[in-house]
């Protein structure tokens, strides 16, 4: 068996003498304590030197890359392919596959060869002759830093500063656009004012500007190629009846030049867009397909690279750009905000008011996943980016229907219509307020309440059941007659001053529900005196 051990000065070929010796992975390190037991295992075949550090360079991308270098091909064909009857045991599988793919020769990879590989790696300086330790030191510290600086020259997160640096850039152009425009629709207003109500567009004002020059000739001019025709004819109509000041030739010159200047700051602008457009496709394409480049841009800058803005939960996300109102809310304790740059994104804009804060926090969570995925995955497509987005839009259409299936039933099932009932909307007088007569205690309308019971009762064997009860109440029953006739007239009394306060009518009424209750008394004294008999 050979083996290929990659280093830091270049390929060295090992053969194995002993290979009954890596059937025991356990204790296979025993067996390379010494240098002495170690040339017993192995035994240096061919060591091929890198000429320089460019040459190691290449050589260890290519093999962080799963590559075969052309340095490693030599050596495979001159000495690997003379023995092809024996097996190559490597460290690495997937560069075992290009080799057997490309070479045809038949590689190993298992622990025992990592293990083997280890021990190699301990006894390294006596087992590769004719280099000293302090030389290998030299060029493995050579080769980091130049693997590092290759690495940090090709990495995202290197290359998204670029973003950063160009939604700045991008947002103070639009500020500077927006001053000059205002200050050149101010000074040519002072000449034309008419053309700033006819003319909304501003790219278009100031190259009508340029081209028109003095008002007087906007006559002879065409404007065809940069304004509608309904729009030139309302131009030149309102060029004859303009009511604004001569201007000097020299004055038309600097506002002339203005309108340069707006016109080619709006084209870099326009570049400037489609750059960092297609920086955010090749580095972020997730965040984009699911925020927007704008966005996703200003999420970036906002954390100062793609791997910071990765660290943030999606929590963070949500409100990134919104911490003074945060921190204000918390200060005063009212409620916090719920969104902040990601506030301008298609999918909450086209919400209601009523459902922004439950789809920002969902954007928040598929977009902080989407971040990962961009700065620490592989891959470079966005299909995950374009699933969560679907996804989120399914979601969207399902809470703006919510409010219609309420209305017309469940989702499922049919709509339920509730039986009509008519009611009327004509008010009945109720005299019971008339009375100024205060009502009957409560104790007395439960005393008459319970007098209708027994009278309406018929005697049946229940009434009986009662009767050892009510034989020991009779003598009390007795006694009382007695008790109750003074007061009875105390009641009467009373009855009556009440009466004479009050009207005629109201005695009458009176009159008729004392003498019902006499009645009703009487008819108990009676029913009493029958079940005593009885």
């Amino acid at each position: 068996m050979l083996v290929l051990f990659e280093t830091a000065a270049g390929y060295a070929i090992f053969k194995v003498l002993d290979e009954s010796k890596l059937q025991q992975v356990d204790s296979l390190y025993k067996e390379f304590e010494t240098p002495e037991k170690a040339h017993k295992i192995v035994k240096l075949k061919h060591f091929e030197k890198f000429q320089d550090t460019t040459e190691a360079l290449a050589a260890a991308t290519a093999l962080v890359e799963g590559k075969i270098g052309k340095s490693l091909k030599k050596v495979l064909k001159k000495v690997v392919a003379k023995e092809a009857h024996e097996q190559l045991a490597i460290s690495d599988a997937k560069l075992g596959g290009v080799i057997k793919d490309k070479l045809d020769l038949s590689c190993v990879h298992s622990p025992a060869v990592a293990e083997l590989m280890r021990c190699i790696r301990g006894q390294m300086e006596s087992l590769i002759t004719g280099l000293p330790p302090r030389e290998i030191s030299a060029m493995s510290l050579g080769l980091a830093h130049s693997l590092s600086r290759y690495k940090l020259k090709f990495s995202p997160d290197k290359v998204d500063t670029m973003i950063v640096q160009a939604i700045s850039l991008l947002d103070d152009l639009d500020k500077e656009l927006n001053n000059y425009i205002m200050r050149c629709r101010e000074w040519y207003g002072w000449h034309f004012p008419e053309l700033g109500k006819v003319i909304t567009d501003n790219l278009a004002y100031c190259k009508s500007v340029r081209k028109i020059g003095d008002r007087t000739k906007v006559a002879g001019s065409d404007l065809s190629d940069i304004l509608p025709e309904e729009i030139e004819a309302e131009v030149k109509l309102a060029a004859e009846i303009s009511m604004g000041t001569e201007v000097s030739e020299q004055d038309i010159g600097n506002i002339r030049h203005l309108c340069d200047q707006v016109i080619e700051i709006s084209e870099y602008r326009a570049q400037l867009y489609d750059y960092l457009k297609n920086r955010m496709m090749a580095i972020a394409p997730n965040l984009t397909v699911m925020v927007g480049e704008l966005v996703g841009a200003r999420l970036i800058s906002h954390a100062g690279s793609l791997l910071n803005l990765a660290k943030h939960p999606a929590s963070t996300v949500q409100i990134l750009g919104a911490e003074k109102a945060l921190f204000r809310a918390l200060k005063t304790r009212k409620d916090t905000p719920k969104y902040g740059l990601i506030y301008h994104a298609s999918l909450v804009g086209q919400t209601t008011a009523k459902n922004k804060g439950k789809i920002s926090r969902m954007l928040a969570a598929k977009a902080a996943l989407a971040i990962r995925y961009d700065a620490l995955g592989e891959d470079t497509n966005a299909e995950m980016g374009a699933e969560n987005r679907a996804k989120l839009e399914a979601r969207l259409r399902q809470l703006e229907e919510k409010g219609i299936r309420r209305i017309s039933g469940t989702g499922k099932g049919m709509a339920k219509t509730d039986k009509y009932q008519h009611k009327s909307e004509v008010r009945i007088y109720d005299p019971s307020g008339d009375s100024t007569i205060p009502s009957t205690s409560k104790k007395r309308k439960f005393e008459e309440v319970e007098e209708e019971e027994a009278a309406d009762e018929p005697a049946t064997p229940a009434v009986k059941s009662k009767k050892p009860k009510k034989e020991q109440v009779t003598e009390e029953a007795e006694t009382e007659p007695a008790e109750e006739t003074p007061k009875k007239k105390k009641k009467k009394k009373k009855d009556k001053k009440a009466e004479e306060e009050a009207e005629q009518p109201k005695e009458e009424e009176e009159e008729v529900a004392v003498t019902e209750s006499t009645k009703k008394k009487k008819k108990k004294k009676k029913v009493k005196e029958e079940e005593d008999d009885d």
